[in-house]
């Protein structure tokens, strides 16, 4: 037996121990697995939230899941490893340190200049870098601390360029002119995948173009964005449309600017939308763009990146966007060339991140090709190699990947991984290199220029996979631990993420990168609605782990977590994980006093009581129950298992079943003995099975029970419990549950007849089933309020109008009525309600009668009137029966 068991205190307070245990943990090592290990590896990389970003629910959930499946691998005997990190977050840490210039200094980092911005930035990341890794520490989660990777560190950003220059030579990364999505307030393009497209109301404008030569001829067409004609090159209709036959060749007067466009004919115009007639603005619409190539158009930019009109367009350059539009529709309206506006609802891309309506613009930026990348991508999942949980998540992968386009990567920002490619200002050369180049290898000059922009964020996070684990060196860890078994996400980021590791993981390691993805929900609130600062309606995880300990919170995310589905977060959730927490310490406390310290190991089967071997059969189910719950990623359906086993089974009925022999009212020594075992070996085996979701509590209670040499120091080295089939003791089960059907339906007859458990009455039963017989006795004089106990027989008094008759599966229990209730005094009582309710009645169904009522009251009003007229008629119905009962007991 171990020297280091303690007692509890007596209040559970998770303040007291949680981040001791956790340091405890730490000291240890126990997080830190070795690759030389010879187990089976189970590996499982975070999802790196922003390195300047603080806890929320949605990572509280994320991490919560993730360390219950690292927790459960490690205690089944993987060699596990979780590794930690973060992601530089390119926009949105820029975002946040520019404004923080602006507000505190007045400046923009143009007044600064990139070194000195990037200076500040690094030093933005030293000084919050590390507030969400402790925050994650605070949560429990049990990742390797000792490999934390962030993003932008040199061995990663290493591994970038490599990556980089690699597609740029294989011909998959390329730089040309496309149509891309500008966000004005980030100042940047963004991929297609960071778009967020919302339904807008919005507008048709139908605007006459004049056709040049041809005085009071006109060509209709309908735009939603009446700015952008600035910059049209072209007018489009379908081929062969009759309407428009005689107009195709001819040339147009573009209004308000002048210019000359031609009417061309596209097999992409749908003659049944809008007028027929289509304006093309090539540089500013992703159709036109494409429509352009065909015909040879000019691609006219009109809007900066400010979301301004530029020198393009005329009298408007230097006017918003939507102010542009306001002056260009009143203007068209004076020259007599709006013709109508009809609303309509349209749908509009909006930047992901921060909200603002993207505006499409041509420009020269650095592309992806992802065809050839796309397609071992999509047969990876296809095949099964890599599988979603829920499998109907891959829908959504296969969508997005079999209609991908071109990947935009470089993005107007100075934070991030700098495009390594570099510009010859004597000859053109452009030069992509994992190495700075200050010589042009084509002409021999020093005049070089390395591109200002910088990549996507989810460039680097799409290597993570394999680049945490010490890619491109052939680390150890690599070897042991890629591909990696599992990745836990948000069905958001499929098509951000998770589909860009899958495919520059089989580009670069010729492997999948994992070979799971476990998709979880959104937390919402009570009501179902997302959180956010606008509702303020958001929950900090910080505070609720202050208020109620890691623990409570654990288990109110992973209660009725189901996979893919969002969950709902309310105070009833973390208040009930906080009693049941409460109910566990209470049990534990219970065990721990009546153990005397020798008591290890289960008795023999014989020297058991019957309640023993049932709890210990139910226990066995309940871990095969867990066991499958859990390699199903069902942890919602596995957790409620152990709630339920732990509260109703062990503490509300395995408990009070063996208080008699634990305290020697019962039975001899050795009676006490094996409850005492059975007690301990059940309790050890619950909070194994907790200690995925809830690890502090669990462990705290783990290191105060006297413990085995075979036992670790510490549960969550210990082993997971195994199925374990001669511990099934069918019979046994069957009879402890029969006598538990019998109490129960005592307890509720006596409840319905408001007789206080402190009236204790005789009760005499009637079966056939010999679990029935002496040895169950003191279990209904202990927990059903019964005085004696004994054999109804065959005798004819037992059973008359005398007694409450209760009927079960398995048994007849007959009471005496006279011992249970005041006949005739509870006759009168339950005759004055009745005749009280029938007036209530009557008035409730007299004011529903009257129109006056009905037709004038607030709707609400009448209906919560006949709702208490229901629950009247409900309370009026069980207080007849009860009287009825008394009058005729054999009910």
């Amino acid at each position: 037996m171990n020297d280091s068991a303690h007692e509890l205190p007596k209040t559970y307070d998770p303040a007291g121990f949680e981040d001791r245990i956790y340091a405890m943990w730490m000291e240890k090592g126990y997080f830190t697995p070795d690759p030389a290990d010879t187990r089976p590896p189970f590996c499982v990389v975070i999802p790196p939230p922003n390195v300047t970003g603080q806890l929320h629910m949605g990572h509280a959930l994320d991490e919560t899941l993730q360390d219950i499946l690292v927790r459960y691998k490690r205690m089944k005997g993987f060699d596990t490893l979780w590794v930690p990190g973060t992601d530089h977050a390119g926009i949105a840490t820029q975002i946040k340190v520019e404004e923080r210039l602006r507000v505190e200094e007045g400046l923009s980092r143009f007044d600064l200049g990139r070194e000195e911005f990037l200076r500040r930035v690094w030093d933005w990341k030293a000084k919050y870098g590390t507030r969400i890794i402790s925050q994650l520490q605070k949560l429990g989660s049990s990742c390797d601390f000792t490999r934390e990777a962030f993003t932008m560190s040199d061995r990663l950003s290493a591994a970038v360029k490599k990556v980089f220059v690699k597609l740029y030579n294989d011909g998959l990364i390329y730089r040309g002119l496309r149509i891309t999505n500008l966000c004005p307030h980030c100042n940047t393009v963004i991929s297609d995948a960071e778009v967020d497209y919302r339904e807008i109301e919005g507008a048709f404008w139908h605007i006459r173009y004049p056709v040049k030569g041809e005085p009071g001829h006109y060509v209709t067409v309908a735009t939603t964005r009446p700015e952008t004609m600035l910059g049209d090159t072209a007018v489009a209709v379908a081929p062969g449309d009759a309407r428009f036959s005689d107009l195709v060749g001819k040339t147009l007067i573009l209004p308000l600017v002048g210019r000359e466009i031609p009417v061309i004919e596209d097999e992409n115009v749908d003659p049944g939308f809008g007028t027929g007639c289509v304006k093309i603005t090539p540089a500013h619409d992703p159709n036109d763009y494409e429509t352009g190539l065909r015909h040879g158009l000019e691609n006219i930019i009109v809007i900066d990146n400010t979301a301004h009109i530029n020198e393009n367009g005329g009298k408007y350059a230097g006017l918003d966007r939507f102010e542009a539009r306001k002056k260009i529709v009143a203007d068209l309206e004076a020259e007599g060339l709006l013709v109508k506006v009809e609303k309509c609802m349209h749908s509009v891309g909006h930047c992901y991140r921060c909200g603002t309506v993207l505006e499409p613009v041509a420009s020269r930026q650095w592309f992806v090709k992802m065809k050839p990348l796309a397609e071992p991508a999509i047969e990876c999942v296809r095949r099964g190699d890599t599988s979603f949980i829920p499998e109907r998540f891959s829908k959504n992968y296969f969508n997005w990947m079999e209609n991908i386009k071109d990947w935009c990567i470089s993005r107007q920002l100075w934070w991030g991984h700098r495009i390594p490619a570099y510009y010859c200002g004597h000859c053109g050369e452009v030069t992509v290199s994992e190495d700075d180049v200050t010589v042009c290898p084509k002409c021999g000059g020093h005049d070089i220029r390395q591109d200002d922009d910088v990549l996507d964020t989810w460039f680097s996070s799409a290597l993570w996979p394999f680049t945490t684990l010490g890619w491109p060196d052939s680390d150890a860890d690599l070897k042991k631990y890629y591909p990696t078994s599992v990745l836990v996400t948000g069905y958001d980021i499929i098509t951000f993420w998770v589909s860009k590791m899958i495919f520059m993981g089989l580009k670069f390691m010729g492997e999948k990168p994992f070979s799971h993805v476990f998709i979880h929900g959104l937390v919402r609130d009570a009501e179902g609605r997302k959180m956010s600062k606008s509702l303020g309606n958001g929950i900090d995880p910080l505070e609720i782990i202050d208020k109620y300990g890691a623990d409570a919170l654990r288990f109110a995310l992973a209660t009725g977590n189901s996979p893919g589905n969002d969950m709902r977060f309310s105070n009833e959730k973390i208040e009930a994980a906080r009693n049941f927490a409460n109910k566990l310490w209470n049990a534990s406390r219970f065990v721990r006093m009546n153990l005397k310290g020798d008591e290890e190991g289960l008795p023999s089967p014989g020297a058991m009581s019957a309640e023993d071997r049932w709890i210990l059969d139910r226990f066995e189910r309940l871990t095969a129950s867990v066991t499958s719950n859990l390699d199903r990623y069902e942890i919602g359906i596995a957790l409620s298992s152990v709630y339920d086993f732990t509260w109703d089974i062990f503490c509300d009925w395995y408990i009070e079943l063996s208080k008699s022999r634990l305290t020697g009212r019962t039975g001899t020594e050795a009676d006490r003995d094996a409850a005492a075992r059975v007690l301990l070996f059940v309790l050890r085996g619950i909070l194994k099975l907790l200690h995925p979701f809830m690890p502090f509590i669990t462990e705290e209670i783990y290191m105060s029970l006297p413990r085995p040499a075979s036992e670790p120091e510490s549960i969550m080295i210990s082993s997971f419990p195994e199925f374990d089939e001669k511990l099934l003791f069918p019979e046994d089960s069957g009879d402890i549950e029969r006598i538990i059907a019998v109490i129960k339906a005592v307890r509720a007859r006596r409840k319905e007849m408001n007789v206080p458990a402190s009236k204790k009455t005789r009760m005499f039963i009637k079966s056939t089933f010999p679990c029935f017989g002496r040895r169950s006795y003191p279990f209904f004089e202990r927990l059903a309020s019964v005085s004696e106990a004994a054999d109804a027989g065959s005798a004819d008094e037992i059973g008359g109008d005398g007694f409450v008759q209760i009927v079960t599966d398995s048994a007849t229990v007959f009471l005496p009525l006279d011992e249970l209730v005041d006949t005739e005094k509870e006759k009168a009582r339950l005759t004055a309600e009745t005749e009280r309710l029938k007036g209530e009645i009557a008035r409730a169904e007299a004011k529903l009668a009257n129109p006056g009522f009905t037709s004038k009251a607030p709707e609400k009003v009448v209906e919560n009137e006949r709702g208490k007229l229901l629950r009247l008629k409900e309370t009026y119905a069980a207080s007849l029966d009860a009287l009825s009962k008394l009058g005729h007991p054999n009910h």
